[in-house]
C-alpha cells in the first residue's frame, strides 16, 4: 500500500476508504494481510482520484462512471480500423512503460 500511496499521492487510509466505496477496486492481501495492488488496480485508483479531483464528479458520480465502463460495449473490436486499433496498442504499450518506469 505504502508504493501505491507514493505513486499515486494519496493517503492510505484515503486508499482504504475508496476500497468500501468502489467494489471495483478490491486488491488481494498476502498471507501478511499486505494489499497487493494489480497494474489494473492502479489504473483504476488513477481514474477515481481523476474524476473527483479534476472532474469534481461526486462519489455517487464516479460509481456511475465506473458502472457503465463496466457495461459491455456496443462496438466490437471488429468495428474498429485495424490502423486505429494498431494506433491505440502503440499508445497503450507506451503507457504501460510510462507507468511501470514511476
Amino acid at each position: 500500500m505504502g508504493e501505491v500511496s507514493k505513486l499515486t499521492g494519496l493517503a492510505p487510509h484515503v486508499l482504504r476508504s475508496w476500497e468500501k466505496n468502489y467494489s471495483e477496486l478490491n486488491p488481494k492481501k498476502n498471507s501478511a494481510g499486505n494489499r497487493a495492488y494489480k497494474e489494473e488496480e492502479v489504473e483504476l485508483i488513477f481514474k477515481i482520484k481523476e474524476l473527483l479531483e479534476e472532474k469534481k464528479y461526486t462519489s455517487a458520480g464516479v460509481k456511475k462512471v465506473l458502472k457503465k465502463e463496466k457495461e459491455p460495449e456496443s462496438v466490437s473490436s471488429t468495428e474498429i480500423p485495424s490502423d486505429v486499433r494498431k494506433d491505440l496498442n502503440e499508445v497503450k504499450v507506451f503507457l504501460n512503460d510510462l507507468l511501470e518506469k514511476l
